[in-house]
C-alpha cells in the first residue's frame, strides 16, 4: 500500500512510522518547503499542491488545524487515510474518523465519537462517551474525562486535564496543564487551574 503525506515535519515522521506499523510499504511527503528532500528515511517528492495529482492513500501530518482543515476539504473525493498506534489501546465501539492519528501509549473508552482530521497525540486519554469535533488536537498527555465534549478545531495542549461532563465549544487552546472544570463556552485561550480564559478574539484579558 501507498501513502502520500502531506507535511514534512517531525509529526510527519511519527505518523510515517504509524504508518508502516498500519502496512503501509512506500511512504512519501508533500511539503512547502522546497529544500527538503527527505522526512526521516522517506522521500519528499513535491509541494503541497500536488497532492490534487495523487490517487493513492493521502495524511496531512500537520499540526494547524485549520490547515488540516482546508487541505482535507479541498480534496473532498480522497482517501484520507486514518493511522492508529498498534500500542494505543480503543474500545470495540469508539467510531474514529478519516484523517485522524492515534498515537502510541493512547487510551480511548467506549462510546466515544473521534471526528475527521484529529490527533489523538501519545499518552492522552479519552475517557467513556466523549464527543470530539473535526480537527480536534489532543496533545501529549493530555486527559479528558468521562463525557466530555470538544468543538472543532480545538486544541488542548500538553499535560491539560477536563473534568467529566464539560462542554467545551469550538476555536479553543487549552493551555499546557491547565484543569478545565466548567463549560467553556466562548472562544479563546484559556489558561491556569481551574482554567481561566485569557485571550478572546485576540483581545489579552491579562491574569
Amino acid at each position: 500500500m501507498k501513502l502520500t503525506i502531506i507535511g514534512a515535519s517531525g509529526h510527519g515522521k511519527v505518523c510515517a512510522d504509524i504508518a508502516e506499523k498500519n502496512g503501509y510499504t512506500e511512504i512519501e511527503f508533500l511539503d512547502d518547503n522546497r529544500s527538503l528532500q527527505t522526512c526521516g528515511k522517506w522521500p519528499v517528492v513535491g509541494c503541497a499542491s500536488d497532492a490534487a495529482g495523487v490517487r493513492n492513500d493521502l495524511f496531512v501530518a500537520i499540526g494547524n488545524a485549520a490547515t488540516r482543515k482546508r487541505l482535507m476539504e479541498s480534496l473532498p473525493d480522497r482517501n484520507w487515510a486514518t493511522l492508529i498506534h498498534p500500542d494505543a489501546v480503543i474500545a470495540d465501539d469508539v467510531m474514529i474518523g478519516d484523517g485522524t492519528a492515534v498515537m502510541a501509549g493512547v487510551v480511548i473508552n467506549p462510546g466515544t465519537k473521534i471526528g475527521r482530521g484529529c490527533i489523538v497525540n501519545t499518552c492522552s486519554s479519552v475517557d467513556h462517551d466523549c464527543i470530539i469535533g473535526d480537527y480536534v488536537h489532543i496533545s501529549v498527555g493530555a486527559h479528558l474525562s468521562g463525557t466530555v465534549t470538544v468543538g472543532e478545531g480545538t486544541w488542548i495542549s500538553v499535560g491539560a486535564s477536563v473534568s467529566n461532563n464539560v462542554n467545551i465549544c469550538g476555536d479553543c487552546t487549552i493551555g499546557a496543564g491547565a484543569v478545565v472544570v466548567k463549560n467553556l463556552e466562548e472562544e479563546g485561550t484559556y489558561t491556569g487551574v481551574p482554567a481561566k480564559i485569557m485571550r478572546a478574539n485576540n483581545i489579552f484579558l491579562g491574569v
